[in-house]
């Protein structure tokens, strides 16, 4: 399967506001669903994390998070989006248990899984009570309990599951379990880099078509549910809200979109979080209105040819901020201006979450192993104009594969 996948396609009229043309003629893309992630990369995954288990002298870890569930068992189902009813995982040495309401009987029973089920007659309460029927029913000299709440990862539990595994814990405490998953998830597989190619397709193919649609005195909030839709045409399987903006300076990224006419002279900045087998495209795409002056080609052409040199530059060994410290110096001998300061690292890792460890920084000594999927994005803010290019990396034994197609050597634009 590839992002070329296509099973058919249509066209699909939308009716604009009066600021519009009459009819916008929007293309779909059919994609079938996501392949399940073959069961011997399951069971390797699993492998993994009770090696890690046995090395920080762990007995049970429990799993809250959806994107962890989905990482070591592959369980799809809609009942995520039910906080009252969650779902849970707890993996030892010998056992991968999910546990569901009675809801689930039939969508786990449906097809062969890696793990087993015990379902709970109720809600959250019922589901941590059972949960702690299963922890004191194994038999250890000092049970030693994990779980997935930490650093970049938030997990679902709740009070009551937390204070109940501190009680079952030996020590008295569940400690976290953050440091191992990460240990084991950063490492991804070429299943794993392929979703996101898929991924990245979709909103690259989303930008380029919705630009080519837009016009001068488009409202933001018209253009960004355009590339939603669109978004969703290409074969998206889930697609968060966009961050998406016109400015000529005034730059806020985590906004919503606002009735703002777009205006010759106006950036457009994108960061797209759609996503495909549960792995998000992030990443960031911008465009002009109007064309560019001589100063703003040059600026996009540098910006973009350092952040591909960079990207190329990574190899299996280096550290994170050998590869920050190198950043720095091409940054310098480019001249570029200041690099915008809001943020400390200009990349980071990727996967299942948005934004993943390791960081692309001068405090992070993480060794870039085989595996690492890498998003390079260092972000330049300039007499009004926004120049920032996401290009996307999976570190492989010979150097990096990129991802995604390349940011376009020109700036896009509409006039």
């Amino acid at each position: 399967m590839n992002g070329e996948c296509v099973m058919s396609r249509t066209s699909v009229a939308l009716q604009a506001d009066s600021h519009s043309p009459a009819n916008l003629s929007m293309e779909a893309r059919w994609l079938p669903p996501a392949p399940p992630v073959p069961t011997a990369e399951l069971e390797l995954r699993i492998t993994r994390a009770r090696a890690e288990m046995e090395s920080a002298g762990l007995d049970i870890l429990i799993l809250t998070d959806q994107k962890n569930i989905h990482y070591f068992t592959d369980y799809r189902t809609m009942s995520w989006a039910y906080h009252a009813r969650p779902i849970l995982a707890m993996l030892t040495q010998d056992r991968l248990v999910v546990f569901g309401s009675l809801t689930e009987s039939k969508l786990i029973e449906s097809a062969p899984r890696v793990f087993s089920s015990v379902l709970y007659n109720g809600y959250l309460p019922e589901a941590v009570d059972t949960i702690a029927d299963q922890v004191g029913a194994i038999r250890a000299s000092h049970r030693r309990i994990a779980l997935d709440h930490g650093p970049d990862m938030l997990g679902r539990g709740s009070l009551h599951l937390v204070s109940t595994l501190n009680r079952l814990s030996s020590s008295g405490e569940a400690i976290s379990a953050v440091e191992l998953l990460w240990r084991v998830r950063l490492i991804k597989t070429p299943f794993e880099a392929e979703m996101k190619k898929i991924a990245f397709d979709i909103v690259n193919r989303a930008f380029d078509q919705s630009v080519a649609k837009a016009y001068v005195g488009i409202p933001e909030y018209e253009l960004c549910q355009m590339m939603q839709a669109q978004i969703y045409l290409n074969g998206a399987e889930n697609a968060p809200p966009i961050a998406m903006l016109f400015a000529d300076g005034d730059f806020f990224y985590g906004r919503h979109p606002s009735e703002r006419r777009l205006r010759e002279g106006h950036y457009i900045w994108t960061d797209f979080r759609a996503t495909y087998g549960g792995y998000p495209a992030d990443r960031n795409r911008i465009a002009r209105c109007g064309d560019p002056s001589q100063w703003e080609i040059d600026t996009y052409t540098g910006v973009r040819s350092l952040t591909i040199e960079l990207a190329n530059s990574f190899r299996a060994g280096l550290r994170c901020c050998d590869v920050f410290s190198k950043f720095q110096r091409f940054w310098a001998d480019a001249a570029l201006g200041q690099i915008y300061g809001q943020v400390t690292r200009i990349g980071h890792g990727g996967g299942l979450d948005v934004t993943e460890p390791p960081s692309i920084s001068a405090s992070d000594e993480t060794i870039i192993e085989s595996g690492m999927i890498f998003h390079i994005e260092p972000k330049l803010e300039k007499d009004g104009a926004v120049f920032q290019f996401e290009e996307v990396i999976f570190v492989r034994e010979d150097g990096i594969e990129f991802l995604s197609d390349l940011s376009p050597e020109t700036v896009p634009v509409i006039k």
